[in-house]
């Protein structure tokens, strides 16, 4: 119990930095702020965010494999770097691709439907799609 208490938690708090962090980065093209996703992955994952983020999408997944969390936090991992990874492809910024291979990759391992947004993020989501016209 005291573990799904944690991990709740974690999740939770993770969503919070990252939904604020991810709207400053995509409708306000703050691009500082995908730092703060970076960061807040690397802490759901109990790991040095510049380390973490730094390895190949293979890397990462074996890593998040030996977490112990990996998979209760796969989906919102995935997202949150795709999304981070759309940042800096708007800015052609180099790091998107990579971003968006680590999502891929996480998402691949763990088997997170393609296109899923968990629920702690449909509301960014709809404010995304209303940026966009659509």
């Amino acid at each position: 119990m005291l573990q799904h208490d944690y991990i709740v938690d974690l999740i939770r708090d993770f969503c919070d930095v990252v939904v604020r962090a991810l709207r400053q980065a995509l409708l306000f093209h703050d691009l500082s702020s995908t730092q703060d996703v970076e960061a807040a992955v690397g802490q759901v994952l109990d790991l040095d965010a510049e380390c973490a983020l730094a390895l190949s999408p293979e890397s990462l997944v074996t890593m998040m494999q030996l977490s112990g969390v990996g998979e209760s936090v796969a989906s919102y991992v995935a997202y949150a770097l795709d999304h981070v990874g759309d940042a800096y492809d708007a800015e052609s910024d180099p790091a998107g691709p990579v971003r968006h291979a680590q999502a891929k990759a996480i998402a691949t391992a763990f088997n997170c439907p393609a296109g899923e947004v968990p629920e702690e993020f449909e509301g960014l989501e709809r404010e995304l799609d209303e940026a966009k016209g659509n």
